[in-house]
């Protein structure tokens, strides 16, 4: 009997990561989010873009839970990654952020050193059974994070010590330790330099083959280069969704032409 073997073709189709439904946030009885609807791909960038305050950073805090953590805020509509509502009282809010991770706006190493930065997420989520097993997690991390090369001869040394874009190359490392799936990233290059900030920009691009990956950006130019998807948002509504060459040179909606060309923003 002949051995048939089915040689699968890469084709670019992207899979739908995240899928959220008349997702309403409010802080107390201020309406911060209203109605929203999008569809996030897999293994792509995804920008939200808008003015300050417009909800682009409420409605990235809801895809891990983190809104949770609020007291006033509540979140109504339908969440799910990979099919799976994340809202359901059965999902443990501390294994979803295992499986999406966040990067915030200040890089925030923990008081320890590298090593035990990125050691932190694999320790208590039990991904290694030993020292030799977890150095492999630290390594592979640090290098996914664009930073191994760098810090390889002093991972005794603290976090701390490092730039601020070394900062943010660890916390990126130590987001993508616990095998997340997405990639969650507040406004990363805000608080760096512009060599830092294409070095972060350079990694992003490189974390999208394994990951989906939604960033806030108050910077249009950065959306533009980092991304294939554009979420615009204003005063709480997304306004407009699509291919970032399409939202950035032919938007449909005047409201994004508006803040796009700098006359509301």
């Amino acid at each position: 009997m002949n051995d048939m073997r089915i040689v699968e073709r890469d084709v670019d189709v992207k899979e739908t990561k995240i899928v959220a439904r008349k997702v309403q946030v409010y802080y107390g009885e201020t309406h911060a989010i209203k109605d929203v609807d999008v569809d996030i791909d897999d293994k792509t960038v995804t920008a939200f873009i808008g003015p300050s305050g417009c909800g682009k950073s409420t409605f990235l805090r809801c895809l891990n839970r983190m809104n949770d953590t609020i007291d006033v805020c509540r979140v109504k509509g339908d969440i799910q990654i990979d099919g799976e509502d994340i809202y359901d009282n059965r999902v443990d809010p501390v294994q979803l952020r295992a499986k999406v991770g966040m990067v915030f706006q200040k890089p925030n190493p923990f008081p320890k050193s590298i090593y035990d930065n990125v050691a932190y997420g694999p320790r208590i989520h039990g991904l290694a059974k030993n020292k030799s097993e977890l150095d492999e997690i630290v390594q592979k991390s640090l290098q996914r994070g664009a930073i191994w090369d760098e810090v390889k001869d002093r991972l005794n040394e603290p976090g701390t010590g490092l730039s601020g874009g070394q900062q943010q190359r660890l916390c990126i490392a130590r987001a993508v330790a616990t095998e997340p799936e997405v990639l969650l990233m507040d406004e990363p290059c805000s608080a760096l330099d512009p060599i830092a900030t294409a070095q972060v920009e350079e990694l992003i691009d490189e974390l999208r083959q394994n990951y989906s990956v939604v960033i806030v950006t108050h910077s249009m130019q950065q959306a533009a280069r980092v991304s294939q998807k554009t979420a615009f948002f204003h005063l709480g509504n997304l306004v407009e969704y699509g291919e970032t060459g399409q939202i950035f040179t032919n938007p449909t909606d005047p409201r994004t032409e508006s803040y796009i060309t700098g006359r509301i923003g």
